[in-house]
């Protein structure tokens, strides 16, 4: 389903409190679908409301983190982060996180456009170099499709979402917003 009208912001603390609710239930409902982004079921709207509140919110107000929502007719469809925070070794360097879009709205653009937006920041902040990590097979392929290469992968990174028996590999991607050294080989 194609959003109507898409619109990516970046959250202040004031829209932040309008929107914690609406971001507790995004990813509350990715968790559920099996996301691996940290958390497992059962995973109540209490506890994804905290973590947002006690883990995300401290670090945007501090501007070490920037909270991106897309919207469109009001409704936040999906949020992305991009941590600034680094040693001064790697002020060159930002983490993309938690790229959750609801899933009543995946393949419709969001999360391509959230990334675009993170890589516009990124760039704006002077962070050339992003990384990320991602255990699913559909995000990877939209990195891949995005520029993102492999650096590699780690397996039985974290506990599934969903099923507690099983432990899923991570895969961990890095992009140059410059573009590749010439003449330098990339890794695979």
């Amino acid at each position: 389903m194609a959003p109507p009208k898409l619109s990516i912001a970046a959250l202040d603390p004031q829209s932040f409190a309008v929107r914690l609710d609406r971001l507790a239930e995004i990813l509350r409902a990715c968790v559920h679908e099996g996301a691996s982004v940290g958390f497992v079921t059962p995973f109540p709207l209490d506890t994804a409301r905290s973590w947002w509140r006690e883990k995300v919110e401290p670090a945007m107000r501090g501007g070490c983190r920037i909270v991106l929502v897309a919207t469109a007719d009001d409704e936040v469809l999906g949020t992305a982060q991009l941590d600034l925070d680094a040693m001064p070794s790697k002020r060159h360097h930002a983490e993309v996180s938690k790229v959750l879009v609801d899933p009543r709205f995946r393949r419709a653009g969001v999360a391509r456009a959230l990334m675009a937006e993170i890589e516009r920041l990124a760039a704006q902040n002077d962070r050339w170099l992003l990384t990320l990590d991602t255990a699913g097979d559909e995000a990877f392929a939209l990195y891949r499709s995005l520029g993102y290469t492999l650096a590699g992968a780690i397996p039985c990174y974290a506990r599934d979402a969903v099923d507690a028996g099983k432990f899923d590999a991570t895969r961990i991607m890095y992009k140059d917003l410059r573009g590749p050294p010439a003449g330098a080989e990339r890794v695979p």
